[in-house]
């Protein structure tokens, strides 16, 4: 299964230009929310990595959609 998640930091702010975006990925599943990458309650992110099973395939428009940054590991 296609899995979508869609992220964008404040309620003013528009999903439109992710989930055109992804169109294209045939998605079966969307999760979408308005949340800063700040707050780690994220539930839409939450839930769908519960839905998630092996073989589906997670779509993000960009990186920073899941994190604010990345750090290497120690």
């Amino acid at each position: 299964m296609n899995i979508a998640y869609v992220r964008v930091s404040t309620v003013e702010q528009n999903e439109g230009r992710q989930v055109e975006a992804l169109k294209a990925r045939n998605i079966e599943k969307w999760y979408t929310e308005k949340v800063s990458a700040k707050d780690t309650n994220r539930p839409k992110l939450k839930e769908m990595l519960e839905f998630a099973r092996e073989g589906d395939t997670i779509f993000i428009h960009d990186f920073s959609r899941l994190a604010r940054s990345v750090t290497a590991g120690v």
